[in-house]
């Protein structure tokens, strides 16, 4: 059925199949259904197949202009880019603002959606139209050529040369595997809402601060209940564990955390080992040894072999410190509880909290009344300003899907149009754990010149308003704000010709460094003293302050450090896999993660079943990224420092080398064409104050 038939006969018309008639064509948010979701599904993936078939039918010789750029530079038109439009709306709102009735349609809907994504790659016709452009093709520029050798590999890697019988098997693999991601993820976030630890004496809120108290009463009567109610959200479960005086309270939070989906209904960890088999055996059959060394392929660090590397660099680098580190919190809890006391993790934030106020005079709490949320957003966009001369503009014409989701057009330093941002702040109902960029459109230049700009988002669970204050932040909120708004402004400044390539749409362990590189301005006074005022006196935060946080900006980087690397190695354990994975769970994670822990740990502890990063994220045996992308980071960083944290110029570089360029080019070129070298691990280390160690074990 052609569109003008759909329009004509229906009585009503699906919103997915006219123009959205919204600014700048956001999603049409609360003008359509679930079945309006489902039916536009199913017609995009019958037009896709029109075109594909349109393309092999057609008799001219394959050309990169007619197959590879037609697919990539017309898809708003036409029968193009439906199916890519209203999955992009589902998959975010799923994540956002999910349900039941939306868990049951992804569902039903990803097995259809996996098939159709097979029948396009494991097509040997696709394949010789690449290869024969490949061997034939006019010249290229360097975009034109990484999008060539990108469909080139990317056919191959998705069983393209499988015969019929591996075609088959691919087949089964990625659907079963695709089916137990979602499943993986509507576990974790069910397993997350359904925890609440309800508290109804004040001995319960024992060492809890007014701000923290407040928001457990406000979840409290959002349940018609009194007292007060806390959660395994962040903005709930961090703070109570840093300051509740409670320790069996502590106790009983931490073990629920630490253990989710390990047992009942909700239970991922044989979802778990059967992901970590499915693409296991998906690779093999391509020929590759194990899934990491597939995913490595296209990545920054190449080889497992480099991957771990840097891990253990950074064991090495960073663990003495982690030790002294650790040594004096059980230091501590023992001159506060006696000799024998024994430190558990659910002592851990809060005694080490306690060692943080007695050795810098500093509390999380003394900083929240001068992070107001409305005051960090000013902030945080006014870096951008002062960076790169873009603006934000609220635009409440622009549909939402939530009340709290905020949406501002983004304009450039000369006036013109650059995006749309969507900013999704408090954690509710429905809405998974974390904080994420994704985007519902991409940025790519049409075949007539239009620049079609992106539509971005960022969704985080920050601490709300109560009925007595507005959202006051964290500092590690504001962090968590900045990474995020560095994936962000990636998407935004994206200027490249076809999609696939844009934005955010570069190697894995490249994706991080604009996101990690914004988290260095947390702590700069310059910055600070842009946005951070109190919220009712309107003073700027004092200088001691400032002083203060960066006194104790260091307090427990070897910890954290140690903590990403645990992640990392028990990724890589998984995903390096050759044979048959079978072990029991929670004790291969404890001996993957060993080498990295400092600690007793809990005998039903399991990160495995709750690390939706590599069993539904896409970060499998590409966790390490985070801390690969730091290392980026910190050196890019560094040219900031030197030149001045709001240098135009530096900043313009910045743009025009990495955020403009997505993934037009290898990272490390165009990294290389920023800073002029490869990075080294050196200006990490100085911020951490870990360098001294290192050069003196004559490891530099």
């Amino acid at each position: 059925m052609e569109e003008k038939e759909i329009k004509a006969g229906a009585k009503r018309i699906n919103p997915f199949f006219v123009p959205y008639g919204t600014p700048h064509g956001t999603p049409p948010f609360g003008r359509f259904t679930l079945h309006d979701v489902e039916e536009a599904m199913v017609e995009g993936m019958r037009r896709e197949k029109e075109n594909i078939e349109n393309m092999f039918s057609d008799p001219a010789e394959p050309t990169f202009d007619n197959t590879l750029a037609r697919e990539d530079t017309n898809k708003p038109k036409g029968y193009y880019g439906l199916l890519e439009r209203v999955s992009n709306v589902f998959f975010n709102l799923l994540s956002a603002e999910g349900n039941d009735e939306m868990q049951a349609l992804a569902q039903k809907m990803s097995p259809l959606l996996t098939k159709h994504a097979n029948d396009i790659r494991l097509d040997r016709r696709m394949f010789d139209r690449i290869k024969k452009i490949k061997e034939h093709h006019r010249p290229l520029n360097p975009e034109e050529n990484t999008l060539l050798q990108e469909a080139y590999d990317g056919a191959v890697r998705s069983g393209a040369l499988l015969d019929d019988t591996g075609k088959q098997r691919f087949r089964e693999l990625t659907e079963e595997a695709n089916r137990l991601s979602l499943q993986f993820s509507q576990n974790l976030l069910n397993a997350t809402k359904r925890f609440k630890l309800y508290l109804k004496d004040e001995k319960d809120i024992s060492g809890l601060p007014e701000t923290v108290c407040e928001a457990a009463a406000a979840l409290a009567h959002e349940e018609g209940k009194d007292g007060w109610i806390v959660t395994l959200d962040a903005p709930s479960y961090g703070p109570f564990m840093m300051y509740s005086d409670r320790r069996d309270l502590r106790r009983k939070l931490c073990e629920a955390k630490s253990s989710l989906c390990t047992e009942g209904d909700e239970s991922n960890i044989n979802i778990c080992k059967r992901l970590v088999n499915l693409r296991r055996e998906m690779v093999q059959l391509l020929g590759y040894p194990s899934y990491a060394d597939y995913v490595m392929a296209y990545r920054m660090a190449s080889s497992a072999e480099n991957v771990y590397k840097l891990l253990n660099e950074l064991i090495d680098s960073y663990k003495p410190t982690a030790i002294k580190e650790y040594d004096a919190i059980v230091k501590l809890a023992k001159q506060k509880e006696g000799e024998d006391f024994e430190l558990m993790p659910w002592d851990l934030a809060y005694y080490s909290h306690k060692l943080q106020v007695q050795r810098y005079n500093l509390d999380p709490e003394m900083l929240r009344p001068y992070f107001e949320m409305k005051n960090v957003v000013k902030g945080v966009f006014g870096l951008a300003t002062k960076l790169y001369g873009i603006t934000f503009k609220e635009n409440k014409d622009i549909p939402v899907y939530h009340p709290d989701v905020r949406p501002y057009e983004v304009y450039d330093q000369d006036g013109s149009y650059l995006a749309v941002l969507f900013v999704d702040f408090f954690p509710r109902k429905g809405k998974r754990e974390g904080a994420w960029m994704t985007d519902y459109q991409g940025q790519w230049i049409d075949n007539d010149g239009t620049n079609v700009r992106p539509h971005v988002s960022l969704v985080m669970n920050f601490s709300k308003p109560t009925d007595t204050k507005p959202a006051l932040l964290r500092l590690g909120e504001v962090e968590t704000f900045l990474h995020e708004f560095g994936h962000a402004l990636h998407g935004i400044f994206a200027n490249t010709r076809f999609e696939s390539l844009s934005g955010t749409n570069v190697w894995w362990d490249f994706v991080e460094l604009p996101s990690q590189f914004m988290e260095n301005y947390a702590i700069e006074k310059e910055f600070l003293r842009t946005f951070a005022f109190h919220h009712e006196t309107h003073e700027p935060i004092p200088e001691s302050l400032i002083q203060r946080i960066r006194t104790s900006r260091n307090y427990g980087v070897a910890s954290a450090c140690l903590r990403q690397v645990s992640f990392g190695l028990l990724d890589m354990a998984y995903y390096t896999q050759k044979d048959t994975f079978s072990s029991d769970i929670k004790s291969f994670e404890k001996e993957a993660m060993k080498k990295a822990v400092i600690g007793p740990q809990l005998p039903q502890a399991c990160m495995t079943t709750q690390f939706s990063h590599i069993m539904s994220g896409g970060y499998a045996a590409g966790y390490y990224s985070y801390k690969w992308a730091e290392v980026l980071a910190t050196d890019a960083f560094s040219v900031f420092l030197h030149n001045g944290i709001f240098d135009k110029k530096t900043a313009q570089r910045f743009r025009d080398c990495i955020l403009s360029k997505g993934g037009t080019e290898h990272p490390m070129t165009l990294y290389k064409n920023f800073r002029g070298h490869e990075p080294t691990i050196e200006a990490m280390l100085r911020r951490d104050g870990i360098d001294m160690q290192y050069r003196d074990r004559g490891d530099k």
